[in-house]
């Protein structure tokens, strides 16, 4: 895309798809979405919007490409389209991200839908639920907004990250969350035996493994990614800390790799967990594994 033109009635679909031709050369599988979210952030649209004015035969500015022709060509270097945005989508939420906190993927959306059905199944008028390693406060925050008469606790050991989880409570507003900073091994002592739903999308990356995609290898904080020489010390802690906090019948939910299942049921089942159950995610990939205390 020639950014240069000084062309007020550049048409818009042109642009578009030259965009997307970029970033698919580039090797982003959904180059035609990121395309759209690039353009709307440049001219404060949706994408639906975006594709409503490329169906009248909208036109982009001298200005306007010029700051798209910048976005493009980071997002073409593979820098996470989030982090160019300012925001990412999980569930019903708009989060604020960027540098240091981990992008919450559409994985762990299915992954918060364990939590919440068992949130919403407790019969206490008030139930209790943790998020432990809680990044940009995605879990909780949609454990608290979807469940809005449980209370929730979100618990962020990196400054980094916490800055970011902390931002989006304030401008979400979930008055029944409370945000935490510290270890989760050792937090929230004074909830022990009483909380029904604890979760954690804990770093579970072998520590001589590399991520695949450049946007995690890059751009996601190490702590966030990695979990020791097997992936699992995190998971270690998440275990021993949630058989802490949860009441007998509590439901323990953990996000994993894909062929950690088998490892991470051997180990629930040594820490005296019952009912150990795996669940695969929308590609048939073992994504999360549940427990009962």
């Amino acid at each position: 895309m020639d950014a240069t033109w000084p062309n007020d009635a550049r048409d818009l679909r042109a642009v578009r798809d030259d965009v997307a031709q970029r970033l698919l050369l580039a090797g982003i599988a959904d180059a035609e979405v990121d395309a759209d979210l690039l353009i709307g952030h440049v001219l404060g649209l949706g994408r639906g919007e975006v594709q409503a004015r490329m169906v009248l035969g909208g036109g982009l500015g001298e200005a306007d490409a010029a700051a798209l022709e910048s976005l493009v060509a980071r997002r073409a270097a593979r820098e996470p389209l989030q982090h160019l945005t300012g925001r990412a989508a999980f569930r019903s939420l708009e989060l604020e991200v960027g540098p240091g906190v981990f992008v919450p993927r559409p994985e762990t959306e299915q992954v918060a839908q364990h939590a919440i059905d068992a949130l919403r199944a407790v019969a206490d008028p008030e139930p209790r639920a943790v998020d432990l390693g809680t990044g940009t406060g995605a879990i909780a925050l949609a454990m608290a907004t979807e469940v809005p008469h449980a209370r929730v606790w979100a618990v962020e050991k990196s400054p980094a990250a916490f800055r970011w989880a902390r931002a989006n409570v304030r401008r979400i507003g979930a008055a029944n969350l409370e945000l935490v900073f510290g270890d989760l091994a050792d937090a929230l002592t004074q909830l022990d035996g009483t909380v029904s739903v604890v979760i954690s999308n804990p770093p579970y990356i072998p520590d001589d493994a590399l991520p695949r995609d450049p946007e995690v290898r890059l751009h996601d904080p190490e702590a966030a990614l990695y979990g020791g020489a097997d992936g699992l010390d995190v998971v270690r802690d998440v275990s021993r800390t949630g058989h802490r906090l949860l009441r007998p019948g509590g439901l323990l939910v953990i996000e994993h790799g894909e062929q950690q299942s088998a490892a991470i049921g051997a180990l629930l089942a040594a820490d005296g967990w019952r009912a150990v159950a795996h669940h695969r995610d929308l590609t048939g990939r073992d994504r999360a594994t549940t427990a009962l205390r």
